[in-house]
């Protein structure tokens, strides 16, 4: 369509016309100079007035996976609770002074750390903070708390989310626990 409106453009000469068949290079130049100009200033606007709506999304797609894993440790679903992970070889999580790699070696310190309610308690997630690192990647810090009838363990964690096909999954996690 923009080279119909190009080749179409006739400018006029001093006459007020030009010889028919006669093109101006350098006012069709200029047109598809403006053409251009406009094109590329309309999709900036676009991608810039989409960015925050697509860090609301996420923010508000990877609060929705915490949640659920809150409510899965609540419920004493170990299995619920990892479906916050990324179903991998690759899941890695680190806490005391062990790296364990693996969705399913993550799992099996869950349910041998927490083998029933009483140690499981009652799992509160706080002070939140994510930051998007790409549109297929984020960096969460929180805080988390368990209440049990004989203690209040607590600490930081720090995750890493990456978004895969099934939704926002945590592919990294270091867990610490406060003295």
């Amino acid at each position: 369509m923009f080279c119909a409106v190009v080749r179409s453009f006739r400018a006029p000469n001093s006459a007020g016309l030009k010889p028919a068949g006669h093109t101006d290079y350098k006012s069709m130049f200029r047109l598809a100079l403006r053409a251009s100009a406009i094109i590329s200033f309309a999709l900036s606007a676009m991608t810039i007035s989409a960015a925050p709506t697509q860090t609301q999304n996420a923010t508000a797609q990877i609060q929705s996976v915490l949640r659920a894993q809150q409510d899965a440790w609540n419920r004493g679903d170990i299995d619920g609770f990892m479906n916050g992970y990324a179903r991998s070889a690759s899941t890695v999580f680190v806490s005391e002074d062990t790296i364990r790699r693996g969705w399913e070696t993550v799992r099996e310190r869950y349910r041998k750390k927490y083998s029933d309610r009483a140690k499981m308690g009652t799992l509160t997630f706080s002070d939140l903070e994510i930051t998007l690192l790409s549109p297929d990647a984020a960096l969460v810090l929180g805080r988390w708390s368990l209440k049990r009838a004989n203690d209040q363990p607590h600490g930081r964690f720090t995750l890493i989310f990456k978004r895969l096909p099934e939704g926002w999954r945590i592919v990294h996690d270091h867990t610490s626990a406060a003295p």
